[in-house]
């Protein structure tokens, strides 16, 4: 489902649209008769699958690679959906990396890539989305649930999600008069190719039985939430929405 506008159908940009959560995301607002972009960073035989995906139910879409933390990348990908498309309503930046370590052992290399591509890269996202998103958009970041939690080698991944929550809630506030809503979504574990890669089943198990609900999130769960606030969530704005299934 979809808001009215004088534009139809509306549009959406998702980044990190090629796997996991991107992709489901991209799939859904597709199915809800939006135009998508699919963005990826290097898997463009991935991002194409998107596209087809989208096509196959009567969708628009196309699919285009960039840096998110390269201003001029980010630049041209905006650029580009308004000359195919016409406009930008919809924004959701699900791109992210994630580097596990304890404080005392942390490669600075990598926790200079995470920041530059998780805090940087949503601040210029959000930059160009704050410019061009039109009347009645949305703008959509990606934070997580391991912010509430202190858990041992995720403080430099918390505190690159940390600032997330913090940009999203001032940039809503900024966005006052534009008739636009910002909001974080922060999914708990979440049964992704790259969540299950090298875990064993016992940690599954254990993961599994962290939620309330007693299992872990799928995609299109956190999808179903996008949706709402790309769509008919006109009265959430400025939160961080935990989409965990009632982490305890």
């Amino acid at each position: 489902m979809s808001v009215s506008s004088a534009v139809t159908p509306r549009v959406a940009i998702v980044t990190g649209g090629s796997g996991g959560i991107g992709r489901a995301v991209a799939e859904r607002l597709g199915r809800d008769g939006m135009k998508v972009v699919v963005h990826y960073a290097s898997n463009a035989a991935s991002a194409q699958d998107v596209v087809e995906k989208i096509a196959a139910v009567g969708g628009g879409a196309f699919a285009y690679g960039g840096d998110v933390a390269d201003e001029a990348d980010v630049a041209a990908l905006f650029d580009e959906t308004e000359r195919r498309f016409g406009g930008i309503d919809v924004v959701v930046h699900t791109a992210g990396v994630l580097a596990l370590s304890t404080i005392a052992d942390m490669d600075f290399d990598e926790f200079d890539r995470m920041m530059r591509i998780n805090v940087r890269g949503t601040f210029v996202i959000d930059q160009q989305a704050a410019r061009r998103v039109r009347r009645g958009g949305a703008i959509i970041n990606f934070s997580t649930s391991v912010t509430k939690r202190s858990v041992p080698t995720y403080s430099a991944y918390s505190a690159s999600k940390g600032a997330v929550d913090v940009i999203s809630m001032i940039l809503a506030k900024e966005m006052r008069g534009r008739d636009v809503t910002v909001n974080a979504v922060a999914p708990g574990p979440t049964a992704t190719p790259l969540f299950l890669d090298d875990k064993d089943q016992a940690t599954i198990d254990t993961l599994a039985a962290m939620p309330a609900l007693g299992r872990l999130g799928k995609p299109d769960d956190v999808a179903d939430v996008v949706s709402f606030l790309a769509g008919p969530g006109r009265w959430v704005n400025g939160q961080v929405i935990y989409v965990d299934g009632g982490l305890l």
